[in-house]
């Protein structure tokens, strides 16, 4: 879109200081972000998104969680007396009709206030995993006493139970005639089937509650002041009720594998025991009056969930003819799963471990 199409969209916000420059703003995967710089030194910059309705299909959901998330983090904040609230809360502008989101008949558009003097982290070092743990894990605990009730912005997005039928799916259906080629890949997923459906079949035992997650525990989306303290939590897209298996086990999905997520290089996977340690820590910390005893009891298994729920979604792609994720050539998919299944059996290797490491943090 050309810069004056930009500049007509934030002019549907209630928007203060005269628009002087609309240009683009980081790498976001998802969403199009974009600077929006104002003219006079006294008055706010801001960020303007694009929000992708493909994949969060019911927008007027989405804004509604991230209002009532934001509203009730601010109130917090109000109450513990800090004097530099919007530095620590995302604040979304409305529209005239009162909306924190504009639609143009063909996309969503939302506008936040710019948070200035600000960092991101970007490296995956024991120091940025505690912060993440402790964070992300004291974002869970403000929320606890929310009362108004959350939608899925995504459905059932970390259902395992739901993405296995989808592989079975796949399978009987071999579209592209590939299951052939994955016989141990599945064999092994059909091996721990039963086990990684636990949350599900707790969930319905009355034993595992849902709890208010952020579902995208990133390192870069937290915000940090110049002198590395954390300041907010940002990219609340999938804020939404979970299993608080979903902050914790994904984190180390990506974070304690040694390796990016399509290395071919099986034999160089290994566990990172130290980022596990650090994350844990600083979660535990901040959450050891939110975790019931059977919630702490299975973070190791939170730990192997995710690889093995991704190794999953990966296969089901490649199954289905690579119609999800992009790729960069054919096998691209099958060798993301194999380095997910790989990364769980390190997972599994340290279980045990794990389990008498939490069991030592109070």
């Amino acid at each position: 879109m050309t810069t004056e199409e930009l500049i007509e969209i934030v002019r549907h916000f209630c928007t203060e200081g005269t628009v002087m420059s609309v240009k683009p703003l980081g790498k976001g995967l998802i969403n199009d972000s974009y600077i929006v710089r104002t003219k006079e030194d006294e008055k706010p910059n801001f960020v303007l998104q694009r929000i992708n309705h493909q994949i969060f299909t019911d927008v007027e959901m989405l804004q509604h969680n991230i209002e009532v998330v934001t509203d009730h983090l601010r109130r917090k904040l109000q109450a513990e007396n800090f004097t530099d609230i919007d530095r620590r809360v995302l604040h979304f502008v409305s529209t005239a009709s009162g909306k924190t989101y504009h639609f143009d008949g063909q996309n969503y558009w939302r506008l936040s206030i710019y948070i200035a003097n600000t960092l991101t982290v970007e490296e995956v070092t024991p120091q940025s995993s505690y912060d993440c743990g402790h964070a992300f894990g004291h974002f869970q605990q403000q929320l606890t006493d929310l009362n108004e009730p959350l939608g899925e912005t995504i459905p059932d997005f970390h259902n395992m139970e739901l993405r296995l039928t989808q592989l079975r799916q796949a399978v009987a259906n071999d579209t592209v005639k590939r299951v052939k080629e994955v016989g141990q890949e599945l064999e092994l997923i059909e091996a721990h089937a039963s086990e990684m459906c636990m949350a599900e079949q707790l969930h319905r035992q009355g034993l595992l509650p849902k709890r208010i997650c952020h579902c995208d525990t990133k390192v870069n989306n937290m915000l940090f002041d110049r002198n590395g303290n954390v300041l907010c939590i940002i990219d609340l897209d999938t804020v939404m009720p979970a299993y608080i298996f979903s902050d914790y086990g994904d984190f180390l999905r990506t974070a304690a594998n040694s390796q990016a997520e399509d290395s071919p290089d099986l034999n160089k996977i290994t566990f990172r025991w130290e980022i596990f340690e650090a994350f844990t820590r600083g979660y535990l910390e901040s959450t050891s009056s939110l975790l019931t005893p059977i919630e702490r009891e299975h973070l190791p298994f939170a730990v192997a969930l995710f690889p093995m729920m991704q190794a999953v979604r990966f296969l089901t792609d490649y199954l289905n003819g690579d119609t999800y994720y992009k790729i960069k050539y054919p096998e691209h998919n099958l060798v993301r799963t194999r380095n997910q299944l790989r990364f769980f059996q390190q997972v599994q290797a340290n279980r045990e471990k794990m389990a008498k490491f939490i069991a030592l943090i109070s």
